[in-house]
């Protein structure tokens, strides 16, 4: 070691790309390749039919539909609001600029089981619907937002060590 410091300057190929607002599922910055109109209006096609479909299982399930029942008074309005949460995270729109999570903190009908199911539906959804790479970037970020939010909203561990929201 001669005490110099490595060259940390970016490479011609990094410097040239542009930092995304968006962080990708693993919680790095991510830009996709640019798309053309026709596949971006293809893909929030599928997006809004992804949410449209989705909900019209969660919300006949069993487990999930009362959870959903008692905390969505609005549908045509939540319907739009989660479209545009996953036009955003898939296609780096700024039409959603809020944050889910805090949300989900005070639904008290909230359990850390609803998570699986609401996974299972969501991932069967996207793999039916979604074109291409899409699913599997809905997928990994849903996964992402699942252990997030359980990890989030049940920081503690009951004393059967299952996840809870308070200690004990």
């Amino acid at each position: 070691m001669d005490g110099r410091q490595p060259d940390a300057s970016p490479s011609s190929e990094q410097a040239a790309r542009p930092l995304s607002k968006s962080v990708g599922d693993d919680g790095c910055a991510f830009d996709g390749p640019a798309i053309s109109d026709a596949e971006r209006a293809k893909v929030e096609a599928a997006i809004t039919a992804l949410v449209e479909d989705f909900y019209g299982k969660a919300r006949q399930d069993d487990l999930l539909g009362p959870v959903f029942a008692a905390a969505v008074a609005d549908w045509d309005g939540h319907l739009k609001t989660v479209a545009d949460f996953w036009s955003h995270a898939l296609l780096k729109t700024q039409r959603y600029t809020g944050f889910p999570f805090p949300v989900h903190t005070q639904l008290p009908t909230l359990k850390p089981e609803h998570f699986p199911r609401w996974l299972a539906l969501f991932e069967e959804s996207a793999a039916e619907i979604l074109p291409g790479d899409y699913a599997g970037q809905a997928i990994a970020r849903a996964r992402h937002m699942a252990r997030s939010f359980v990890a989030g909203v049940f920081p503690f561990t009951d004393k059967h060590g299952r996840p809870a929201r308070k200690p004990g």
